[in-house]
């Protein structure tokens, strides 16, 4: 495959009208230095820490208003009791976790009864289902029969064990897709809800998927390119972040200096940042390189801060791709974080001069959305989700290549005013579009589609 060449417009210049990014294979970067060990992790992380309660509906009118929260009351009334089960691949370790955390106790205390099931499966089906993962991203693969059968067999055996008596089933991701064979025996509306980029999938492996998706009810997506030509409704949902959870309330400057302190980052340089689970379409060892080319001009520290996910059996191989790019570079700090490190995760973004998202392929980003939220600038690989939220030079910039991202890195660092400006409209993006309150709504609202709900009268 060839690697993109053209270098990403500066804030002076406009935005290049078509891109191509590329995932570039391992062997064609170049050679890298001496491996240093992993940082080790203070000891406060290693146990995970007593989970907070989750927060209530009203604790959310701070921020959005009391209006809102009362409208969300009104939009239930007409589903009040409808029951749902949300099924997915992992109960911790990504995006979608971290939503069904928040949105299945605020629908169940709106008096809809959600409920969240996780498949299980042996190493044999998260090796095919990452595979299956990265082709519909568009990467080379080649669908085998025994692959087809591992995927089909893990499926059966969840869907034997599994009761379906809810009246919406929401299925999570390709994952547990097969589970539609149990529509038959259910009188559940059932919804399909994708969350990664299908815009430009593999062939074989979106033919092999797609005559179970087309046995769904309805299907969603994270952004309008992603959306197939298929049988069904298919409605437009943006993830969202909870500016409640620990990854994302506000914090003491104390308590982000503890962190600081304990992972070993100067506070006193500035820090750029990347927050994702070692994965080669996060491409973190070009966010190595960018980096690496901005240090020729700009004083500056990288965190790479990131872990693995039950359902990525590739996280360690790609955490030592990493290590090997970073060489024994003293201010690259890698950081392989357990699941519950959340606050943590909030505080080295808080305290970031910049963060960086450089996916490959993306189907949104929410590691940008908390960066955004925080008031970061931020540089995010123009792909997937990611240009739904950072408009360029306005809310964040977007980048389509190393060169580019450590050009934005650089003069993002020598133009703090514009930084700090985009920082800010960054945050109002987030606030009007990408709150989990907003999510709850558009659930609410489909959920009324799908039962045929005649709405409520508005009150006087």
């Amino acid at each position: 495959m060839k690697s993109e060449q053209n270098r990403a417009p500066s804030p002076d210049q406009p935005q290049a009208s078509k891109t191509l990014t590329v995932v570039e294979p391992p062997a064609s970067r170049p050679a890298a230095a001496p491996v240093r060990p992993g940082r080790e992790l203070p000891s406060s992380v290693l146990t995970p820490p007593v989970p907070p309660p989750p927060p209530h509906l009203d604790d959310y009118e701070s921020i959005i208003g009391a209006a809102q929260v009362e409208a969300l009351r009104f939009l239930a009334a007409d589903v009040k009791g409808k029951t749902v089960k949300m099924v997915n691949s992992t109960a911790v370790g990504g995006g979608v976790a971290e939503m069904l955390n928040r949105l299945v106790p605020l629908l169940s205390e709106l008096e809809v009864p959600t409920h969240w099931e996780v498949i299980t499966g042996g190493n044999d089906f998260f090796e095919v289902t990452k595979a299956f993962h990265n082709a519909l991203h568009g990467t080379e693969y080649e669908l085998t029969k025994n692959a087809q059968e591992i995927f089909l067999m893990y499926n059966e055996q969840n869907l034997q064990r599994m009761q379906f008596e809810e009246e919406v089933v929401v299925i999570h991701d390709p994952q547990p897709a097969a589970l539609i064979r149990a529509k038959a025996r259910s009188k559940a509306k059932w919804v399909w809800r994708c969350h990664i980029d299908l815009s430009n999938p593999n062939p074989s492996v979106w033919e092999f998927l797609r005559p179970c998706i087309e046995k769904y009810d309805a299907a969603i997506f994270s952004s309008q390119s992603f959306a197939r030509q298929l049988p069904i409704p298919q409605y437009l949902f943006y993830p969202c972040i909870d500016p409640l959870s620990e990854k994302n309330k506000e914090l003491d400057d104390s308590v982000i200096q503890k962190v600081c302190d304990e992972f070993g980052i100067d506070r006193s340089r500035p820090i750029v940042t990347q927050v994702s689970r070692f994965d080669r379409l996060k491409d973190p060892v070009g966010v190595i390189e960018a980096y690496k080319l901005a240090k020729k001009y700009v004083d500056c520290q990288l965190v790479l801060a990131g872990g693995g996910a039950k359902d990525d059996p590739e996280g360690s191989v790609v955490l030592q791709e990493v290590k090997e790019a970073a060489g024994n570079d003293p201010d690259i700090i890698i950081l392989d974080l357990p699941p519950w490190c959340a606050l943590e995760i909030n505080a080295i973004q808080r305290a970031s001069a910049l963060v960086v998202q450089k996916s490959l392929r993306e189907g949104f980003g929410l590691t940008v959305t908390e960066a955004l939220w925080k008031g970061k600038p931020t540089i995010a690989g123009a792909v997937g989700g990611i240009p739904n939220q950072i408009i360029h030079k306005l809310t964040g910039v977007l980048v389509h290549s190393v060169e580019g991202c450590a050009f934005q890195i650089r003069y993002l660092l020598t133009h703090p005013e514009f930084a700090r400006r985009i920082g800010m409209n960054g945050r109002e993006q987030v606030k009007e579009n990408f709150l989990m309150t907003t999510n709850v709504k558009r659930w609410l609202l489909l959920f009324r589609i799908l039962s045929g709900s005649k709405p409520s009268p508005i009150p006087t």
